[in-house]
């Protein structure tokens, strides 16, 4: 399938960072996290790329134009460094294609800017690229190709905690509730979409707020649970703590190292 990646935002709480550069491109180790966010794609075959460019479009084209597949791999030089034996690689067999879809667009108009190359596929997949999972990606795919509904995501528990404030008689407080206790999920992305998704969208709509109410009054949205690793880099301290997990080699995200067999770390609910 086709992977539709939403790059073009500014990240403004990463605002130190992505006033160089987009806040995709914010490393993690040795690559910037939508590499890894690509890299989790590949690893389940998925590996046709369109990258919805915005904000400092420039920075992403370079990096793969000029991408060095030794930085994070093993490699042999020989003839006095005449010659270069890669003994592995990353990138090879990926397809990307850069699009242009606007500076200042919503998540919706990008996508809808790249609706040619996509007019053609039953489903393809989506995403924002700043956030990671060790999600087994085929269970979405098959369970929204088996539901037959338009479009399907990843909903999530965030990593961060919170409590929630319920009132009674104005501003007396009637309740405080940890919002771990509670069942209240979130949208994590990874979004499975038919191209009818297009049929549910007007100009200026944002994906997940106009066109998915439109779905759910038809039945044709639908969400699957994880309480397993997911985690958005949305500020310094997502950031620290993604970059503290690949230092001691603790990725979960990494799926691409886990044996084929192998199962994520933590049960998910029944959907």
């Amino acid at each position: 399938m086709k992977v539709v990646l939403f790059c073009g935002g500014q990240g403004m709480r990463l605002r130190d960072y992505s006033h160089d550069i987009p806040k995709p491109m914010v490393p993690i180790g040795y690559r910037p996290i939508l590499w890894h966010v690509m890299k989790y794609y590949a690893a389940f075959g998925h590996k046709d790329f369109i990258l919805c460019l915005g904000y400092k479009a420039d920075y992403i084209k370079n990096y793969f134009l000029n991408y060095n597949e030794a930085i994070s791999n093993d490699f042999v030089i020989a003839e006095g460094g005449a010659r270069l034996e890669m003994l592995a690689t990353d990138i090879h067999d990926w397809r990307i294609t850069f699009v242009d879809t606007g500076f200042s667009a919503n998540i919706g108009e990008r996508l809808k800017a790249v609706e040619p190359h996509v007019r053609d596929e039953e489903m393809f997949l989506a995403n924002y690229s700043d956030n990671l999972t060790d999600f087994p990606l085929p269970r979405l795919i098959d369970q929204v190709r088996d539901s037959g509904k338009t479009a399907g995501f990843l909903a999530v528990k965030p990593r961060h905690s919170f409590h929630l404030v319920d009132f009674k008689n104005g501003d007396l407080v009637s309740r405080i509730r940890d919002f771990r206790d509670t069942d209240l999920w979130i949208n994590g992305g990874y979004f499975v979409l038919r191209r009818e998704i297009f049929d549910a969208m007007a100009p200026g709509d944002e994906l997940v707020l106009e066109p998915f109410a439109r779905l759910i009054e038809q039945d044709q949205l639908m969400a699957h649970r994880y309480e397993g690793f997911w985690m958005a880099m949305e500020t310094f301290k997502d950031k620290r703590a993604l970059d503290d997990m690949y230092e001691q080699e603790d990725a979960p995200w990494e799926v691409w190292k886990r044996r084929p067999d192998s199962a994520p770390r933590t049960k998910e609910p029944a959907s």
